[in-house]
């Protein structure tokens, strides 16, 4: 076998076989194939698409390219949540002890941010003391104890989806669906989960921004986690503005806390609700939605939900009083209005824009290894929809430096317009795929 002959078979238009699949990623894998030739299959690809079956053999042969972390020895179904990723969206903060309170076990593998705000394990890094960096044998004895354990992305993981992300990235090719969707799924199966619920963001803060394209992202992932033999459904939810109204570290935390008091801003507990119920559904603890959300309220009403994040907290070392106290988590020195110039109502928020505002206050990375202020951001008093007046505070800024925050707020307006007339807001929930 050759790679010349695949790359001419995939420019031709041909099928290429899993075993073809097979050769070229284990041979890049083993840097046995140089750069320049995985570069010219991948333009091949971009421009000759894969089927179904030649997206579930590179899926597949990225997933096993290294470790594949076996959750056998924790009992009971696994259910893993994973998101295309917004502005706001601090989902995993509250869900996963949401869930983990109604029976679910939550093995969860998550990252550090790059971009605009920090991923999970930043977030949870609000909490003094918490750490991800825990021993496999750790991992599952908690999550068998407690029911939840969320622990850092090993390099072991989907190597060939590392290497093979870097190369597409700097080659014009990372927007095909197929290498895409493979990308996302095959980290997610190489996790280890039984279930996988799928959060695909569309709008101008997701990686699709049309609803065509991202309905088709989630039909191939979800293809995909089915062919894998992994149940997996699709929540296709709105991002044409942020998610819940705090964007920023400690900030997402507080709200997030706040939500598993019953204090949550409307469309996060919805997303919440909806995506939760689908976790209990795959995990066998509900038979319908009407029955999950039931479940999902009385752990937030009796405190159960919140009861498990201390939990969950305090077993990774992290302090639980910040759970209870949430003035105990990282604190800005500073938090001013930022006022609205003039009178309408918001036609739309810019996801994008409210996001570079949180990087330029410190709380985003712009290169790895950037240091993230996990005080700062941004919390919403207006969203789509809603009538403000000339002078009415359009969000709080939480900042430390203010050369930092002028240049924030001065990009913040641009990320809001105004009319007279009341906009058409967009529902968060478009679509549930569950079978492709």
């Amino acid at each position: 076998m050759r790679m010349y002959d695949i790359i001419m078979k995939k420019r031709n238009g041909g099928k290429l076989t899993a075993a073809e699949i097979q050769y070229f990623i284990d041979g890049y894998t083993r840097e046995e194939i140089p750069d320049y030739q995985v570069s010219a299959l991948m333009m091949a690809v971009y421009f000759r698409g894969m089927d179904e079956e030649e997206t579930l053999a590179l899926t597949m042969a990225m997933a096993h390219s290294g470790d594949m972390l076996d959750l056998s020895a924790i009992q009971g179904v696994k259910v893993d949540k994973h998101s295309t990723g917004g502005v706001g969206d601090k989902t995993s903060l509250a869900l996963a002890p949401m869930a983990a309170a109604c029976g679910i076990r939550i093995a969860k593998m998550s990252g550090r941010g790059l971009g605009h705000t920090g991923g999970t394990i930043d977030k949870l890094e609000s909490f003094a003391g918490f750490s991800t960096g825990i021993s496999r044998e750790h991992f599952i004895r908690q999550v068998n104890r407690i029911g939840i354990s969320i622990m850092g992305q090993t390099a072991d993981l989907a190597p060939a989806d590392k290497k093979l992300y870097a190369l597409r990235d700097v080659t014009a090719t990372v927007d095909n669906m197929s290498l895409i969707a493979s990308s996302i799924m095959s980290k997610k199966l190489a996790a280890g989960a039984d279930a996988i619920v799928l959060d695909v963001k569309t709008g101008s803060g997701a990686f699709m921004k049309t609803l065509e394209d991202s309905l088709a992202l989630a039909r191939e992932m979800v293809r995909i986690g089915n062919g894998a033999g992994r149940h997996t459904v699709a929540v296709v939810s709105d991002m044409d503005q942020p998610l819940g109204r705090a964007v920023g570290n400690a900030l997402e935390v507080k709200e997030a806390i706040d939500t598993l008091r019953g204090q949550g801003p409307a469309d996060f507990v919805e997303l919440c609700m909806t995506l939760g119920s689908q976790m209990l559904i795959a995990g066998g603890r509900a038979r319908e939605e009407e029955q999950a959300r039931d479940m999902l309220q009385k752990a937030i009403t009796s405190g159960a939900a919140l009861e498990k994040l201390a939990e969950f907290i305090e077993a990774q070392g992290g302090d639980p009083a910040a759970v209870h106290d949430t003035g105990l988590l990282p604190r800005a020195s500073h938090v001013e209005p930022i006022p609205a110039n003039t009178e309408g109502y918001i036609q739309n928020i810019r996801c994008d824009e409210i996001g570079i505002c949180s990087l330029l206050l410190g709380g985003g990375r712009e290169t790895k290894e950037s240091e993230i202020d996990l005080s700062v951001g941004l919390v919403l008093s207006a969203k789509a929809g809603d009538y403000v007046k000339a002078g009415d505070p359009l969000a709080y800024i939480h900042y430390n430096d203010p050369e930092k925050a002028a240049a924030a707020k001065e990009r913040f307006y641009r990320a809001y317009t105004l009319g007279r007339e009341k906009p058409q807001v967009p529902a968060l929930i478009h679509r549930i795929l569950k079978q492709a």
